[in-house]
């Protein structure tokens, strides 16, 4: 079968996603050209990707470097919506990947988002836009691939949409023995590799948090027709149930290639031989559960952040991810990113909807946190 060539750029090619995007586009070579790639601190890393997939241009987040010299040097934003890319990865983390995200969704790009804040931050601002331009906005988060590739071909709205969580490494920890929980056991995820940052939030079960507020954006579903369950296989990535009583699920290892892979050759499927296939006859169990919002209480507060709008989601956010660094460099436990970041947002006060005042609340509640973190014993 005959395929067009679709051309792609990445940003955040260091990063997990990155990579594992690359992995995907090696195995497959006849079905993409990359021709931009933007890393983060890795130079020698993108140096070596740039070599490999020798792009048209390419981004360094500390400007121009000697090393790429050949290569034409773009902004974030300009290459997510450069007029040569068919097709663009967002990988980038944090709010890093806003701005970039509405340049694609504006150009009328296809937009792999594997960039959760674009969502939570500025969800009715980017599909708005969406709606515009005509963009496509393709997830890669295994759990919204999940749902995405359950709607397929259905005509009526589902009524309710159920999100699995592996619980993390921390399962059924009671509040003391998460008190003790320290970074390297935190960074220990029994089901997915990941980066630093969405491993701390998978232990918290803020990133499921997270993923409800993007299901809402995504999917154009209310918050109370999104459930939580916990899932500690990690093999059912998602259900969607009907008014029927049917319920899809999308089944699959745990492993980011196979929605990563759905995104960039959407509407088909590719044989691809390394990734991974499952052996029903070896599954034993699959189980599921309620999860406890007592012990994870991040998961609750990012519930209601998203059903209170405005910016109290850029809140969750900036203060989310700047607890995660404290506690990954040791200066607050692991119980303190969700107590730190409720009061946060407890203290803010929302002032607009526009993309400057979203990115003023996250800009304040990074400032907040660092202080209220200081003023603890």
């Amino acid at each position: 079968m005959g395929y067009s060539l679709k051309r792609v750029a990445i940003l955040g090619s260091t990063g997990s996603i990155g990579r594992q995007t690359l992995e995907v586009i090696n195995a497959l070579p006849e079905r993409f050209r990359v021709i931009g790639l933007a890393g983060g601190k890795n130079v020698a890393l993108l140096a070596e990707q740039i070599e490999r997939f020798r792009p048209d241009f390419v981004f360094y987040q500390d400007g121009p470097s000697a090393l790429f010299d050949e290569y034409e040097f773009l902004s974030l934003e300009a290459m997510a919506a450069h007029p040569e890319v068919d097709i663009v990865v967002i990988a980038t983390s944090g709010k890093w990947g806003l701005k970039p995200t509405l340049a694609a969704v504006r150009a009328g790009k296809q937009v792999a988002l594997a960039n959760k804040e674009a969502l939570v931050m500025a969800g009715s601002i980017v599909t708005a836009e969406a709606k515009k331009s005509g963009a496509g906005i393709l997830p890669v988060d295994s759990e919204h691939s999940a749902i995405w590739q359950c709607l397929e071909g259905e005509t009526t709205k589902p009524v309710r949409i159920i999100l699995t969580a592996s619980g993390g490494p921390f399962l059924h920890y009671s509040k003391a023995k998460l008190a003790k929980v320290t970074p390297e056991q935190a960074l220990q995820h029994p089901s997915w590799q990941m980066g630093k940052k969405v491993t701390i939030d998978s232990a918290t079960l803020m990133n499921k948090g997270l993923e409800v507020i993007e299901a809402r954006w995504l999917f154009d579903i209310p918050f109370d027709s999104i459930n939580i369950l916990i899932h500690p296989q990690s093999l059912v990535h998602s259900m969607v149930e009907f008014a029927d009583g049917s319920v899809k699920a999308q089944i699959g290892r745990p492993d980011m290639r196979l929605p990563i892979q759905y995104a960039l050759t959407y509407p088909e499927r590719s044989a691809n031989p390394t990734l991974p296939h499952l052996d029903w006859a070896e599954i034993k169990e699959l189980s599921f559960e309620p999860p406890d919002f007592d012990s994870f209480p991040c998961l609750r507060l990012a519930i209601e952040a998203g059903k209170k709008g405005k910016t109290y989601p850029a809140v969750l956010c900036g203060a989310d991810e700047m607890a995660v660094r404290l506690f990954l460099d040791g200066r607050i436990k692991f119980n303190d990113i969700a107590r730190l970041a409720e009061k946060a947002l407890e203290e803010h006060k929302a002032a607009g909807t526009d993309l400057e005042a979203i990115l003023a609340a996250d800009d304040w509640a990074r400032e907040r946190l660092i202080k209220l973190a200081g003023a603890e014993p």
